[in-house]
């Protein structure tokens, strides 16, 4: 990426602070026309056509005629510009990883899933970090930055611990290729897409959980994570709402984690551990013929959720992963012991618990999120804004790439 002058970037970002603006509502409606950008943003009209007509010259946003509806001016819908900047999205899952090329306008393309030919870290960032070099060859400038979602504990920005892939205290900057990396965790991250574009929009504070091998979540403020002081808060599966004499992968002991996935179902079961607990779970949880040991997990789950509400007064609390099946499989267990773990002037009016509208696109939709908050800032703008037009130089590579 190449730099402005750090005066000349402090100037040129206070005039993007409103196209910056434009560009966020953008994201939040997509398909939306330019007369309803106008009007929730209650710009002038002449400002209005400076901005749009800047941010199409400067290859950030583009305007199709919008379908007539009944008489009046017409109008247009604005998309991202086919020549803009875009993210690369990397979602780290147990079993495999996933990716996707992201426009400003928040949409999701070319959406890819691999799984691990090997669980080594080596391995599998090697794998990761060869799509972004394979991208970053097809897009050359226009690809500003990799957004991470990982199954782990994040500190620090670090991966400091993920029990699931088995891997402690791993750098994850290679992956990026050079490229900036942000990086989050995965239920941290799905809980922001829920905040933003799913089932918590509105919520002044949101509780998220994910359900996989074992629970993570964030309480989400304003649209914003309530992160920590390094990265690493939402380890909820980490609380001691389970049996205190098991022994977690993360080295405490009575984690809620062990009580509400896979390994929990097996273990009552009479059953080894699985080597895939959320496929086991899955397959469990649709059976309908483990009622004892359903009921206890459906129980554990909204035991321990029960306890969180008391603890951080969220508006509402959104299931994602395998946490709805968990639910469904015995609803009546699941809400019983969510409101007995309610305190008393919380249950007169319980904060729904809602199914996650992303579902296992969570992590993707939220590391895509945190990287287009970071694009569409007003120095990140300007900083694309003070680049030479390289479009012809981009076509040249490309056609030799070819």
């Amino acid at each position: 990426m190449v730099m402005a002058s750090s005066a000349r970037l402090r100037a040129g970002a206070a005039r993007w602070h409103t196209a910056a603006q434009v560009l966020a509502w953008v994201r939040r409606n997509p398909g939306g026309t330019r007369a309803a950008m106008v009007s929730e943003l209650q710009l002038a009209s002449g400002l209005a056509t400076e901005i749009t007509g800047r941010l199409r010259s400067g290859r950030l946003l583009d305007e199709a005629p919008a379908p007539r509806a009944g008489r009046g001016r017409p109008t247009t819908v604005l998309t991202a510009h086919p020549e803009g900047p875009v993210l690369l999205a990397l979602d780290l899952r147990t079993e495999e990883w996933r990716s996707a090329v992201v426009t400003l306008d928040g949409t999701l393309g070319e959406v890819t899933a691999t799984r691990h030919a090997s669980r080594s870290a080596p391995a599998v960032l090697a794998a990761m970090r060869e799509r972004v070099e394979t991208t970053s060859l097809r897009y050359a400038h226009r690809l500003r930055a990799v957004s991470l979602a990982v199954s782990g504990t994040v500190y620090a920005g670090r991966l400091v611990q993920s029990a699931t892939l088995g891997w402690r205290d791993v750098d994850l900057t290679p992956v990026a290729a050079g490229l900036p990396l942000l990086l989050g965790n995965d239920a941290t991250l799905a809980g922001v897409a829920e905040a933003r574009t799913g089932a918590a929009i509105g919520a002044p504070t949101a509780l998220h959980l994910i359900v996989a091998v074992g629970l993570g979540g964030t309480v989400i403020v304003d649209g914003r994570p309530a992160t920590g002081s390094y990265g690493a808060a939402g380890e909820f599966g980490h609380q001691p709402y389970g049996d205190r004499t098991l022994r977690c992968p993360c080295g405490a002991r009575g984690c809620w984690d062990l009580e509400v996935d896979g390994r929990a179902l097996a273990r009552h079961l009479g059953r080894n551990e699985p080597e895939d607990p959320v496929a086991f779970a899955r397959t469990i949880l649709t059976a309908q013929n483990h009622r004892s040991a359903v009921a206890k997990v459906a129980a554990a789950l909204g035991g321990g959720i029960g306890a969180l509400v008391n603890a951080h007064d969220p508006a509402t609390v959104t299931l994602g992963g395998i946490g709805p099946l968990v639910r469904a499989a015995d609803p009546v267990a699941f809400r019983e012991a969510y409101l007995d773990g309610l305190m008393a002037f919380h249950r007169t009016h319980p904060p729904e618990v809602v199914d996650a509208a992303h579902g296992d696109d969570g992590p993707l939709q939220g590391a895509a999120v945190l990287g287009l908050d970071e694009l569409t800032t007003e120095t990140a703008l300007a900083e694309w804004a003070a680049e030479p037009d390289k479009a012809g130089a981009d076509k040249v590579e490309s056609a030799q790439l070819r």
